[in-house]
């Protein structure tokens, strides 16, 4: 179910723009109208698409817009951990309000 081989920021933001693209490509959707429909500029989805650039608020209008907010709302709900040693310190921290 987890995974826990590393990839870098940059790769997983070129795999979200691919899926992204993909998704609006199979709703029939061009830049122009997933624009109207998630409040993004077209020439932001097209900077995202090409060279993966986006704030985070855009990402998000538009994965709401496409019909992913449910995906989007499980992101991290869970803590995932590599060792138990990982889970203990999870276990203990769990209810913390602050960092060390």
């Amino acid at each position: 179910m987890y995974s826990f081989e590393q990839i870098s920021s940059t790769e997983l933001m070129q795999q979200l723009a691919e899926r992204l693209k993909a998704r609006r490509l199979e709703k029939g959707l061009s830049r122009q109208a997933l624009a109207e429909l998630s409040g993004v500029p077209a020439p932001t989805i097209a900077r995202f698409e090409q060279q993966h650039a986006i704030s985070m608020r855009q990402y998000i209008d538009l994965a709401i817009a496409l019909g992913y907010a449910d995906q989007l709302q499980v992101l991290m709900q869970e803590a995932i951990y590599k060792t138990m040693e990982e889970l203990e310190t999870i276990k203990q921290n769990q209810h913390r309000k602050r960092g060390r």
